[in-house]
């Protein structure tokens, strides 16, 4: 799933985002953009970008495992989102990238500034993780440390 970045400075440039596509797609990667794979049975939403006004909620089986990646920590506040049951993964934030020692991260691209970093209960079975991640807007960090978050997941056991 491409994030803002990849949609050129100003996030308005869709054939930078397109061309990503095609380059990634030529390498046998598949980039999601609002779309849907199922690996063993689990679903995995591939979300565009919020920024770039590219990001659209797709149709999904309810009754199914899955996963939503999505760029920008902001989409989960989308109420296209209402009944899905799962984790959304996304990242954007950098963590802050300089936070003070109380916690304030002064520069956070986004608008609910809850959703810095870390794990979120978003009530009814709906979960959102924010990965601060490796890179930076600016060429700083200071008191958030890069990030590269591993998951192990686990079949279900079935209800005895």
């Amino acid at each position: 799933m491409p994030g803002n970045h990849d949609y050129g400075g100003r996030w308005d440039q869709p054939a930078i985002a397109d061309a990503l596509g095609r380059r990634l797609n030529d390498c046998g990667i598949q980039l999601l953009r609002n779309e849907i794979v199922d690996v063993h049975g689990l679903q995995l939403l591939g979300l565009d970008d919020l920024w770039a006004n590219q990001f659209r909620i797709v149709v999904y089986d309810a009754g199914k495992p899955s996963i939503a990646l999505s760029h920008n920590p902001d989409s989960a506040d989308d109420p296209a989102w209402h009944g899905y049951r799962g984790w959304i993964l996304s990242g954007h934030t950098h963590g802050g990238q300089c936070t003070t020692p109380f916690g304030f991260a002064p520069i956070l691209p986004i608008k609910n500034r809850r959703y810095s970093a870390g794990a979120f209960d978003l009530s009814a079975g709906r979960h959102l993780y924010v990965n601060r991640g490796l890179g930076y807007v600016r060429k700083v960090r200071f008191n958030t440390r890069p990030e590269v978050t591993v998951f192990r997941m686990v079949a279900a056991t079935a209800a005895v």
